[in-house]
C-alpha cells in the first residue's frame, strides 16, 4: 500500500508539473482542490479499512490534512490573482512535494500493511493479556527497582467443551510477544491455551495493564553487542547464567501463575488448561530458555527451539571451551533452523549441542532445517517489516515469507499434536 500511494503520489506531482510549464500557469486553484480531494480519499480508505489505521500513517494523514486545510483556505479566500508563473518554483514544489510525501509515507514502506497466515484449526481463537508481578525477584534492570513485572498475552481456543495442552513462548533477545503470533494463533485454533511472555527489559517494549511502558534496556543490548563466544568464553558464559536466570525465572513464575489459579478453580484461561500436557517453545535466545525449562522442572512434556543453542547445558569453561552437562535430554525435542545457522553449527561453539544432536538416533529428538530464508524470517517480522528482515538477515530470502512461516507452524503444531495429545499422524 505504501509503495502503491508513493508511485501516485509521483505520478500525480510529475502530471502538475508537466501542465503547469506547458501552461505556464501556477494552477492554484486546480492544485488546492486536488490537495483537498486526495485528503478525503484517504479519509475513506482509513474509513472503509482498505488502509488499516496504525502508526505507519500517522506522518501522511498529518501532512495531508495539513495541505488539504491549506488547499481549502486558499479555495476560500480566492481573489482572483494568481501568483506570477516561475518555471524554477513550479520544479522546486514538485520536487519537494513529493520528497515530503517520501518521508511521511516511510514508516509504511518499512513496515506495511500485512495479513497473517489463516488458521486451519476448527476452534475460533480468542485473546486475553494480563500483567503478572513476581514479588520474589527484584528487576534487575530497572534503576527504578520494585518487583519483576510481566506482560503475558494468551491466545486460547473459543467454546472450547475440554480442557487443552498449555504452550508457553518465550521471544528472542530484542523481541516482542507477539513476534510469532501466527503459530500462537494456529496453534490456538486447533486446541491449545498458548501464553507468550513479553519479557520486560529484554522485549523491544512491553506494556503493562496499567498503561506503563517497560522499554529495552540498553545495559542488556550492550551485554547483546559484547557477547562474543569466540573471543572470550568466560563472558559469554557469565552473560549466557544471567541471562538464562532471568529467562527461565520469568518463564517459571508465568506457568506456576497458571497453574496456580488453574488448581484453584479460577475462571479465564486458566480453567482450560490441561495441567498433564505442557509445552514450551522459544525463538533464538528465548528458544534457550525454553530448552532449559525440562532441566528445572518435571511438569514439562515437549519442547521446540526455533534457532536455538542450548545456553543452559553450558556448565562452565575448561581451557578456553565451554563445559557441557552430560546428562541426557529428559523430554521430546524439536529443533528447528534456517539458513542463518545450519552451515554454522559445527564451528560456533555455543552450537556444539546443537550439532552433537543432529547424531542422536532417538525417537524423540527431532531436527528440522528450513532453507531459503534467515532467523528473522522465523519470526512475523519478516510479514510485518520484510525490509528490516532482509538487512537484519543480510541476504536475499528465496522463500515466500507467508509460505515459509505456514511451513514452519505446520512443523511446531504436528509436533505438539504427537507429544501433547498422542496423535502420530
Amino acid at each position: 500500500m505504501g509503495t502503491s500511494i508513493l508511485l501516485v503520489a509521483f505520478l500525480i506531482e510529475l502530471a502538475l508539473m508537466a501542465c503547469s510549464l506547458l501552461t505556464k500557469s501556477h494552477h492554484e486553484k486546480s492544485s488546492s482542490v486536488l490537495h483537498v480531494t486526495v485528503f478525503a480519499v484517504f479519509a475513506a480508505l482509513n474509513l472503509t479499512s482498505v488502509i488499516q489505521w496504525s502508526f505507519r500513517w500517522y506522518a501522511m494523514a498529518i501532512l495531508l490534512f495539513v495541505w488539504a486545510a491549506r488547499g481549502a483556505f486558499r479555495l476560500f479566500k480566492q481573489n482572483g490573482h494568481g501568483t506570477e508563473f516561475r518555471a524554477g518554483r513550479v520544479i522546486f514544489k514538485a520536487i519537494s512535494t513529493w520528497l515530503l510525501v517520501f518521508i511521511a509515507i516511510t514508516p509504511a514502506l518499512i513496515f506495511p500493511q500485512y495479513k497473517l497466515p489463516e488458521a486451519t484449526g476448527k476452534y475460533k481463537v480468542g485473546t486475553v493479556q494480563s500483567t503478572f508481578v513476581d514479588e520474589s525477584r527484584i528487576e534487575e534492570y530497572s534503576n527504578m527497582g520494585g518487583f519483576r513485572k510481566l506482560n503475558v498475552a494468551c491466545w486460547h481456543p473459543e467454546n472450547v467443551n475440554h480442557r487443552v495442552p498449555l504452550v508457553l513462548f518465550s521471544h528472542g533477545g530484542l523481541g516482542t510477544k507477539t513476534s510469532n503470533e501466527s503459530l500462537y494463533i494456529e496453534l490456538a485454533s486447533h486446541g491449545y491455551v498458548v501464553c507468550a511472555i513479553g519479557h520486560a527489559h529484554h522485549s523491544f517494549w512491553t506494556k503493562f495493564e496499567d498503561g506503563t511502558v517497560a522499554w529495552l534496556s540498553m545495559d542488556y543490548f550492550k551485554e547483546l553487542q559484547r557477547e562474543d563466544a569466540k573471543t572470550d568464553k568466560e563472558q559469554s558464559y557469565a552473560y549466557y547464567q544471567k541471562w538464562m536466570n532471568i529467562r527461565t525465572g520469568d518463564i517459571n513464575f508465568v506457568m506456576d501463575t497458571l497453574l496456580e489459579n488453574r488448581a484453584s478453580g479460577g475462571n479465564g484461561v486458566s480453567s482450560l488448561i490441561d495441567t498433564d500436557k505442557i509445552g514450551v517453545i522459544g525463538h533464538s535466545q528465548g528458544g534457550s530458555a525454553a530448552l532449559a525449562m525440562p532441566r528445572q522442572r518435571d511438569d514439562v512434556d515437549a519442547v521446540i527451539a526455533l534457532e536455538s543453542p542450548f545456553l543452559y547445558d553450558i556448565v562452565g569453561v575448561e581451557n578456553h571451551k565451554f563445559v557441557w552437562t552430560d546428562q541426557p535430554y529428559p523430554v521430546p525435542l524439536l529443533t528447528v533452523y534456517s539458513d542463518s545457522s545450519w552451515a554454522h553449527l559445527s564451528a560456533w561453539s555455543q552450537y556444539a549441542r546443537n550439532h552433537e544432536i543432529l547424531f542422536n538416533t532417538s525417537e524423540t529428538v527431532s531436527t528440522l532445517y528450513l532453507p531459503g530464508r534467515g532467523h528473522f524470517s522465523m519470526t512475523d517480522l519478516s510479514l510485518a517489516s520484510p525490509l528490516l528482515v532482509r538487512l537484519l538477515d543480510g541476504e536475499k530470502p528465496i522463500q515466500n515469507s507467508k509460505e515459509y512461516l505456514k511451513t514452519m507452524n505446520q512443523a511446531c503444531l504436528d509436533f505438539f499434536d504427537r507429544y501433547l495429545k498422542g496423535r502420530n499422524g
